[in-house]
């Protein structure tokens, strides 16, 4: 079995980094007004892009864990 450096590090450093990255990216689009949180379009969006991360997150693990243990 492929020890913790090999298999769950990388998946924590590429979604805490990518997280950062991704979050800090939401933070400057709303700083320059370019999300109004008052349109409902743009809170769908904001809610889809959150949803996209976690869900692909979420698939990533599932795959990690299939290929360790089964």
């Amino acid at each position: 079995m492929p020890s913790f450096s090999h298999s769950w590090l990388p998946f924590i450093y590429l979604y805490a980094a990518g997280g950062f990255f991704f979050l800090a990216g939401l933070l400057i689009v709303q700083k320059a007004k370019g999300l109004n949180t008052n349109r409902k379009a743009h809170r769908k969006w904001r809610r889809v892009l959150i949803f996209g991360y976690f869900y692909f997150m979420l698939i990533h693990a599932i795959l990690i864990i299939a290929a360790l243990y089964w």
